[in-house]
């Protein structure tokens, strides 16, 4: 008797475990159902994210003719015009922080800026990290050397044994390096640009549209020059991963190239706008 008692008991007592177990695994199950569900809808809320908090931040460097300031402090230029453009069309404001390129990423993910928006060229890096608009414009890298000195540097063969200056994580640093030549990253285009003006950098590679606004005659770099075009590229804006604002800016990208405003928003800064089709 003692003996089926016992049996009994123990029968109870693995039925109690059995039953905890499973409202515990149950739990965790609810519980990991939970955050998943809490993180779909974070990555599928960043409209309504940035429209709770009513500012568009938008993550930039300065670079002329994109984004940059006038004479009293504010952020103009295309890239700068279409931000507020768009940032209306959501109904909230816009906030410009300048950012180190190199880390762009990093303070996209880390929600320090709500998308990358300064003349990025859409590499294959940028696109395996973010989530991108269309290309809304046509670029190239570029070389530039003092004027004096433009007819010795016409070839891609010729650089070779110049010190360039180049911005640090941009597409000017990727090219020269992967053209084996020598080059020290710098914070800025414009930095790589001071660099070559003062004599301490040979030549410098950057943005087409940059050069085309800063170097040369009526420019604050008269005597410098762009020769060599390294390459051909598209600009894009860099929302996070899964972000459901890329569609709503490829959409407004859409809308204002019909409407014409893009393209004279364009002409005030001297760029060309490609026109973008929206996925």
């Amino acid at each position: 008797m003692k003996k089926l008692l016992a049996l009994l008991l123990t029968g109870c007592m693995m039925a109690a475990t059995l039953v905890g177990c499973g409202a515990k695994t149950e739990a965790v199950a609810d519980a990991d159902a939970e955050v998943a569900v809490e993180e779909t809808a974070e990555v599928a809320s960043d409209l309504a994210y940035v429209q709770e908090k009513g500012v568009l931040v938008v993550g930039i460097t300065d670079f002329a003719p994109m984004d940059y300031k006038d004479e009293a402090g504010e952020w103009i230029g295309f890239d700068a015009d279409m931000a507020k453009g768009f940032a209306e069309k959501l109904g909230v404001e816009v906030e410009f922080v300048e950012i180190d390129w190199d880390n762009k990423i990093l303070e996209l993910d880390g929600k320090t800026v709500d998308c990358i928006w300064n003349g990025m060229t859409l590499t294959d890096e940028v696109k395996a990290a973010m989530d991108c608009s269309n290309a809304y414009c046509n670029n190239a890298q570029v070389v530039i050397v003092p004027a004096e000195k433009a007819a010795d540097y016409q070839t891609v063969e010729s650089l070779e044994g110049l010190a360039f200056a180049v911005e640090a994580g941009s597409a000017g640093e990727a090219e020269v390096t992967a053209l084996g030549l020598n080059c020290t990253p710098v914070k800025a285009q414009s930095d790589a640009l001071m660099e070559v003006a003062a004599g301490t950098s040979d030549a410098a590679v950057i943005d087409s549209l940059m050069a085309a606004a800063m170097v040369g005659e009526g420019t604050g770099y008269a005597d410098l020059t762009y020769t060599v075009g390294l390459n051909s590229e598209e600009y894009g804006v860099g929302f996070r991963k899964g972000s459901d604002l890329v569609a709503e800016l490829n959409a407004y990208f859409v809308e204002s190239y019909a409407a014409g405003t893009m393209q004279t928003c364009a002409e005030t800064y001297g760029v060309v706008a490609a026109l973008v089709e929206q996925k």
